[in-house]
């Protein structure tokens, strides 16, 4: 099963960086805040990324295409070219990069992908939130379920909409503003998805998080998955440093896999 991946937004909020990088190419703990996000799925079977690029391609294209000669000691005999590796680091990983266009919204740039997502279900998160979700459960989860689309609920507190849920926790009935004292749920990415969900886009200029969702709302379709555990996005220099703090204690919650 595949893995989306939205890495082609702007980071306007965390212009610090992302003035070189795209925002999920910002390091945390000397590897990219979307290298730990792949790293989590791995670790519970997923190892088939999508990577929704936009802003900066091409320093993701760089990336993976010399992630084994930045990973791995190696000798090259500098006559012939010839390239011996002296030990098998790396990912089990197979990994698409697609350009979905600078001024693409979330929505389209998932809309561009679908030729390689279609046919099958698939999982889809953000580039820039790193959590403990236990992604078996999660997709057994939205197995018992008949939704196109099932999301992870989770705790922040601030600036995020909230969701309204149904009595029972497992539908999502709308989306409310949330204010700073609100304990409610927020939408914290993690989704699995089913292949109509491209039914409910219309194209480039949609916001994957409005009228798409709004739509799958509409239709009973937005299922909920409770995630009590770890989550964090990296949304300004605050939350970096704040990650960056977390890595290097050695104890980073999202850290689920071993080394």
């Amino acid at each position: 099963m595949k893995v989306a991946l939205l890495a082609g937004g702007l980071g306007t909020r965390l212009s610090e960086e992302t003035s070189v990088r795209p925002k999920p190419m910002v390091e945390i703990g000397g590897k990219p805040i979307m290298w730990h996000i792949m790293k989590i799925y791995s670790h519970y079977g997923f190892n088939d990324f999508v990577v929704l690029g936009g802003y900066k391609v091409d320093f993701i294209r760089d990336y993976f295409l010399s992630y084994q000669s930045k990973s791995t000691d190696f000798t090259i005999d500098m006559g012939t070219g010839k390239v011996d590796w002296l030990e098998a680091k790396s990912e089990n990983w197979r990994v698409t990069v697609l350009d979905t266009g600078l001024d693409t919204m979330t929505a389209g740039r998932i809309k561009r992908a679908r030729k390689h997502l279609e046919g099958d279900r698939f999982c889809l998160t953000y580039g820039d939130g790193v959590a403990d979700v236990d992604v078996g459960k999660l997709m057994e989860f939205h197995k018992s379920t008949d939704s196109w689309c099932t999301l992870s609920a989770v705790t922040q507190p601030g600036r995020y909409g909230a969701l309204h849920l149904t009595d029972d926790g497992r539908q999502v009935r709308g989306f409310r503003e949330k204010g700073a004292t609100d304990g409610g749920l927020i939408n914290g990415g993690f989704f699995v998805c089913e292949p109509e969900i491209f039914d409910v886009i219309d194209g480039d200029h949609q916001m994957w998080e409005e009228e798409p969702m709004a739509r799958l709302v509409e239709k009973g379709k937005l299922s909920s998955y409770h995630h009590t555990g770890y989550w964090q996005s990296m949304d300004s220099l605050r939350d970096k440093q704040m990650l960056e703090g977390i890595w290097a204690k050695g104890n980073a919650p999202w850290k689920v896999w071993s080394d």
